[in-house]
């Protein structure tokens, strides 16, 4: 069975349809990067499998549950901009990510120490352990997305959502994160979704690589229908993907 299934999803605002007859389904530990041109509802399918919104139709389940109706420590979501809390240190920041899967969302105790524990050896796996001690405003832009990263992993999600992680990063930077990422990755074996403008980077990083677009365009009224998964590729098909999808959306490539 498979791990997350996403059933005939429609999404609308004000009656007006974004996405529409959506369906995928995905293993446990798949890595499923998400492009498309903009507008085209990928941020809104990543909001959906966060259940920060609920679809006006279908359904999303994660193994087999019932649809969430609200976010969960179950699903991690790390944002372009730096979603960690500017006024806690860095380890403070990984504590807040533990407390998250509490009732309360405190720690307290024998609990607190454990989390602590937890909190550096993460610090020591992201490279932040020589700046714990420090708030967000010091770092730089990839060490807080690191932090990001880590402060998502310490609730233990079973699914990572990623909208635009290395978006506002510097190149040289943001290969390092790559790097990070593919080694986190292969250390916790979760499910990753990752909406991403860059094909390159979608391709490199992702086991799947899921194209959103709207297969019925009405040029007297281009919001009459919404987006849908119109191309589901597997990563490793020999770069002909990249260049069908390239040639499509030249948006998406370098530069």
């Amino acid at each position: 069975m498979s791990f997350v299934s996403v059933t005939d999803v429609w999404q609308s605002y004000g009656g007006r349809p974004i996405l529409e007859r959506v369906n995928v389904e995905v293993e446990e530990g798949a890595f499923i990067s998400i492009v498309g041109a903009s507008g085209c509802g990928k941020s809104t399918f990543l909001r959906m499998l966060l259940a920060e919104e609920l679809p006006s139709r279908g359904a999303i389940r994660i193994d087999g549950g019932a649809p969430a109706v609200e976010p969960n420590p179950e699903r991690g979501v790390v944002f372009q901009r730096y979603s960690v809390f500017p006024h806690l240190t860095v380890r403070e920041n990984l504590l807040a990510g533990e407390g998250f899967r509490t009732a309360l969302g405190r720690l307290g105790g024998g609990a607190r120490r454990e989390a602590l524990a937890r909190a550096e050896e993460t610090l020591a796996r992201i490279g932040l352990n020589h700046v714990a001690d420090q708030y967000p405003a010091s770092l730089s832009g990839g060490m807080q997305q690191r932090l990001a990263i880590g402060q998502a992993l310490a609730a233990k999600p079973r699914v990572l959502l990623l909208d635009e992680p290395f978006g506002a990063l510097d190149p040289g930077t943001r290969l390092q994160m790559h790097g990070f990422l593919t080694e986190l990755r292969a250390e916790t074996r979760m499910t990753v979704f990752m909406v991403s403008h860059d094909l390159e980077e979608a391709f490199k990083l992702g086991d799947r690589v899921l194209v959103f677009d709207k297969p019925r365009w009405d040029p007297d009224d281009p919001g009459l229908y919404g987006a849908t998964i119109t191309y589901d590729f597997d990563a490793s098909d020999g770069g002909m993907p990249f260049q069908r999808i390239l040639d499509r959306y030249p948006s998406l490539g370098p530069g």
